[in-house]
Order: structure tokens, then C-alpha cells, then sequence
């Protein structure tokens, strides 16, 4: 079957929506052993159409991986438009307050064996732009310190994101302690 240039259908696009949505809430909750017809008959979809947009279940993987990171990047340039001195904070509040789905994506990333740069090519440097573009203007607006850069952000989200494991009430104090400690003084 070969590649079409034309776009899809009204149905079809959002029929393709729907089950990478489906597809990311059930990767996340099950893992990547979940077939494929059960992602269908969640998104209230026949296998087939699954297949016409994802040929293989590593297919979907990637482009659940790829709209997710899709997903986050345009979240974080709407925060830095909406406001570049709060814009940093916000989204690291965000990541944490979704971190539970994330989380599971993360696991099953960790399971499958696929880095994310060969899953989504570019996405990882695409979020650190965002997130680098994101520090400097709350620097530039001196609400955050000028002696942090974008690697230590990455591993801070890491530790935000850790305190999931042990609840939403220490994963949001962990965040509130990381935000402080970002602020300028």
C-alpha cells in the first residue's frame, strides 16, 4: 500500500485522533502488551482502521510518543505567550500534575527498549528548546535564578516526577520546594 499526500477525511483525522488518544491512556495503564483490537474496541473503531493509520503496533507507539511530545511543547510556547514570566513555573506544575499517565508511558518506554529519540526523532530537542525558550524569558523577567540552565531543569522534571510513587501530596510539595528554589531571589 503506498503513501497518499492528500489529507485525511474529516472521519478519518478523527478517527486517528481518537486512537492515538485511546492508545496513550491504555499504553499508560497496561503497558505495550495490550493488543491492538483492544485499543480499537476502546476507541470505538474496527482493528482495521487502526491498521490503515499504523501499520504495526510500534508504528502507534511512536505516534503516541510523537503527539504526546506534540502535545507538550505547543502547552508550553501557549504558557510562554500567555505569560514568559510564570510560563517556566506553570508547566513544571503541569508535568507533575500529569505525571501518573506519564509516568506509565515512561515504564512502558523503559519495557519496549525504544529511546525516545528513535521513537520520536527530534521530539527530546524539541521539549528542550521549549523548556530552554521557557528559562530565559522568566530569567530575562528575573523571575528565575540565571545560574540554572536547561540540564537542570531536565533533572528536576525527573525528580518531580519520581515523587509520584509516593502520592500527589509529595509530588506537589516536591514541586513547590523545586519552583522556590528556581525563583529568583
Amino acid at each position: 500500500m503506498g503513501l497518499s499526500c492528500r489529507p485525511l477525511r474529516a472521519d478519518a483525522a478523527r478517527n486517528r485522533a481518537r486512537v492515538l488518544q485511546v492508545a496513550y491512556e491504555v499504553f499508560a495503564e497496561q503497558g505495550l502488551a495490550v493488543p491492538i483490537d483492544e485499543i480499537a474496541r476502546r476507541a470505538g473503531v474496527g482493528a482495521g482502521t487502526v491498521y490503515r493509520h499504523f501499520p504495526t503496533k510500534e508504528a502507534l507507539f511512536e505516534a503516541v510518543i510523537s503527539d504526546r511530545v506534540r502535545l507538550v511543547v505547543a502547552r508550553g510556547r501557549e504558557l510562554l505567550a500567555a505569560d514568559p514570566s510564570t510560563a517556566l513555573f506553570e508547566f513544571l506544575r503541569e508535568m507533575v500534575r500529569s505525571g501518573a499517565a506519564d509516568h506509565g508511558m515512561v515504564e512502558a518506554l523503559a519495557r519496549y527498549g525504544i529511546d525516545l529519540d528513535s521513537a520520536a526523532p527530534g521530539a527530546e530537542a524539541e521539549f528542550l528548546e521549549v523548556l530552554g525558550e521557557m528559562l530565559v524569558a522568566a530569567q530575562k523577567a528575573g523571575a528565575a535564578r540565571a545560574d540554572v540552565g536547561v540540564a537542570e531543569l531536565k533533572a528536576l522534571l525527573v525528580v518531580c516526577k519520581s515523587g509520584q510513587e509516593y502520592g500527589e501530596d509529595v509530588a506537589d510539595r516536591i514541586t513547590n520546594v523545586i519552583v522556590a528554589g528556581l525563583r529568583a531571589g
